[in-house]
């Protein structure tokens, strides 16, 4: 058994597994009913990290229904339930030391509390404590009952930590934690390093501290290292157990450092293992086609395409050969920025398809995306011979009907199509290669489905939103990937303005000159979320002001997502043929438009559009050979809003863009979390930890080269391991 095929047997094994498990009648986390005959006798029986969380001491059924909303189900839950940061309260500040606006630990006794009514119906609880240097004031709002619980500590130590601020009659402390000195008891809150834990409504920092304490004392010893002690020792990696407890309660800041070190490498290795394991499944031998790449077919490229490739392009294509040449199933990801000529390199792909005698299918998810696919590959496919049809929702029944009859009989040698594709109506005869363009914004299930029209169809995947270097580690590690970094020659690179609404009218002056030059001009409307019908409208506004007001003498158009398919390809026609001067849209024209004439982009109300969305509307223009401008307008009223329309004056790098994109909106936005398979990581920052990413990616990747089914005894654990994370790893390959 080759060591790819025994890959795949036991991912195909673990998946059948844990859809078995989601099938059981039993939830994960789900006790016994109370009062059934098994109950007690269960609740005494539990001793294992699968424990149901409320038999932890200090939970309870009613409170372990609250700590669902934080994905915490059981006593593993709890113990992974990590601080999201720390706060150094190991010293006591004296209370006539403290100063304004200082967030501060103090310790003193309770000598007086009150109540204080206002006239917006708030109750304010003040309680005095003094530590004989001085007197600060506590102070709560709307918490009647703490004036009861405080009285009956007068004279009684405690300690609180929050913000100390300076007030009329001395210093008061909001926000505050707070708990009573017993000898007896462990502080989790104070003289120590504290963490401090996501929350939900309903949870205190207090309440998590001391059930993480119970569950810690009582579970943590079952706690079992999975990593191999190899790895553990060569990356001198702390014990899991004791990396666990000083993730919570750390002994010092060294202790937590060294423990979010461990734990942030053993959360990045299983991910890669994971996409190891699934690397080594796709790479299996004579399992693919194995395409023979024609001598001449290059030459006919060439001469087919109205420009000459970049030296990016022949890179790309180069490698893309290589794959179909081989044995194994091409499983490629290409990407390159707006404008780079990504459609050209797949057309070289479908050119040794179609030559083999296979069919190809493009899926874009756009019909207006999927159109522009077919026009602007409909003169190279007509001089290459390729059979070419289109396949949208809007098509009438009876070409449709058309459509699939030549698919299935194989006078069809590519369909470009939207996820109309992957319909069980459309049926292709020799399906070889399949071509997915922006595929982030398709489902993992659509991309399965459409590889099951064909027998193991190589795949080449395409995006224009540059993916950051973190993210192809994490989410694309399974791929193999490629960069067109480069632009066609003769290309200039857009100069972007952002202008404040007060020059408007400037903007629409400087737009005039260049359309009296004869270019084009397109005008986005601001972006409305709450509906389609919504968007249309303010369109529809804007480009009746823009025609009585501003261009009267002008020729617009107006396309928005209700505009009808036949009369957006009539409108787009004539745009392209230079009939319309200003094109008034919403962000239909962001992805697939190509109008070389068109030079100047002007977005209304930028600050509302996300940094890779004004990305890509800005690679609508700059695809001829005049210069090109993006004026942004907008007066971005928030910090961030402000930091994307800077970033996007700053630079035409997609790259350096997608990164300031990720670290605006995190990981699990980039893309949409489901869309792009983005685990869900507890503590691994895929910024801050790239070194460890690489390294636990070096790891993973030797370990599965050496040992496919994780077979040995040196790996027992670790199969357990990620056999029980594999339902969390939805990897983003499309295969």
């Amino acid at each position: 058994m080759t060591a790819a095929l025994s890959a795949t047997i036991i991912l195909q094994e673990w998946q059948v597994s844990l859809v078995t498990q989601r099938q059981a009648p039993i939830n994960r986390g789900q006790a016994p009913m109370a009062g059934s005959a098994g109950a007690s006798e269960a609740k005494s029986s539990y001793k294992s990290l699968d424990t149901p969380a409320q038999y932890v001491k200090g939970v309870g059924e009613r409170f372990a229904n609250v700590l669902t909303k934080l994905g915490i189900f059981n006593v593993r839950d709890l113990l992974f339930h990590f601080p999201r940061r720390y706060e150094d309260r190991t010293n006591f500040r004296r209370i006539a030391r403290l100063e304004d606006g200082e967030w501060a630990a103090i310790k003193g006794k309770v000598v007086a509390v009150d109540s204080v009514p206002t006239r917006s119906r708030v109750t304010i609880i003040k309680v005095a404590i003094d530590d004989e240097s001085g007197v600060a004031s506590l102070v709560f709002f709307n918490q009647h009952y703490l004036k009861e619980r405080f009285r009956k500590l007068y004279g009684k130590q405690i300690v609180a930590y929050g913000l100390a601020q300076s007030a009329r009659w001395g210093i008061e402390i909001s926000s505050v934690e707070w708990e009573e000195v017993r000898e007896e008891a462990e502080p989790l809150s104070f003289g120590r390093i504290v963490p401090i834990y996501p929350l939900t409504e309903g949870v205190w920092q207090g309440t998590v501290r001391k059930i993480i304490k119970n569950a810690l004392d009582l579970y943590a010893s079952m706690l079992e290292d999975s990593l191999p002690e190899r790895v553990i020792s060569k990356h001198r990696l702390m014990g899991l157990r004791e990396a666990v407890r000083n993730a919570h309660f750390p002994e010092s800041e060294e202790a937590q450092k060294e423990a979010q070190r461990r734990l942030v490498f053993e959360e990045l290795f299983t991910l890669q293992l994971a996409l190891a394991l699934r690397k080594q499944s796709q790479d299996l031998p004579g399992q693919g086609i194995q395409f023979a790449v024609p001598a001449d077919y290059r030459r006919a490229l060439h001469e087919a395409l109205p420009f000459t490739l970049t030296p990016a392009q022949d890179r790309v294509i180069r490698e893309i050969e290589a794959d179909m040449a081989g044995s194994s199933c091409m499983n490629r990801l290409l990407q390159g920025d707006v404008g780079s000529g990504k459609t050209a390199v797949a057309l070289a792909a479908i050119l040794i398809a179609v030559k083999n005698g296979y069919q190809a299918a493009l899926m874009a998810p756009t019909e207006i995306l999927a159109e522009q696919h077919y026009l602007s590959l409909e003169d190279a496919a007509e001089k290459l011979g390729i059979k070419h049809d289109l396949l949208i929702g809007s098509l009438r029944a009876a070409k449709k009907r058309e459509v699939y009859a030549c698919a299935a009989s194989g006078e069809t040698q590519l369909l470009i199509g939207t996820h109309a594709l992957i319909q069980e109506s459309v049926e292709f005869k020799n399906l070889g290669l399949v071509v997915i363009d922006e595929q982030h914004r398709f489902g993992v299930l659509q991309r399965a489905a459409l590889m099951q029209k064909g027998l193991n169809p190589d795949i080449l995947v395409m995006t224009a939103t540059p993916i950051p270097r973190t993210l192809t580690l994490t989410v694309y590690g399974d791929l193999d990937i490629s960069v067109i970094d480069e632009l066609p020659e003769g290309r200039k690179p857009v100069k972007t303005h952002w202008k404040h609404t007060g020059e408007r009218q400037r903007v629409y002056e400087s737009a005039r000159k260049l359309i009296d030059e004869g270019r084009q001009v397109y005008v986005v409307c601001p972006l409305i979320e709450e509906s389609e019908k919504l968007q249309a409208r303010a369109a529809t506004e804007l480009a009746e002001h823009l025609q009585a007001e501003v261009f009267p003498d002008l020729r617009l158009g107006l396309l928005h997502g209700q505009v009808k398919t036949a009369e957006k390809d009539e409108l787009m026609h004539k745009f392209r043929a230079g009939e319309i001067d200003v094109l008034v849209s919403t962000t239909v024209i962001e992805v697939g438009v190509d109008v070389p004439n068109a030079s100047v982009m002007i977005i209304e109300d930028a600050d509302r559009f996300g940094l890779a969305q004004l990305h890509q509307l800005r690679g609508r223009v700059g695809r001829g050979e005049h210069q090109s401008y993006c004026i942004m307008i907008g007066d971005a009223p928030t910090d961030e809003a402000r930091k994307r329309l800077r970033t996007l004056a700053e630079t035409n790098d997609g790259f350096i863009i997608a990164e300031e994109d990720l670290k605006l909106r995190g990981p699990g936005e980039f893309y949409g979390t489901r869309q792009s398979g983005m685990p869900a990581l507890k503590i691994a920052n895929i910024f801050r930890d790239i070194p460890i990413l690489e390294l636990a990616r070096k790891e993973a990747f030797e370990i599965i080269e050496a040992d496919p089914s994780l077979s040995r005894a040196e790996n027992r654990f670790l199969q357990e391991e990620l056999r029980r994370k594999l339902d969390g790893l939805q990897l983003a390959t499309v295969s």
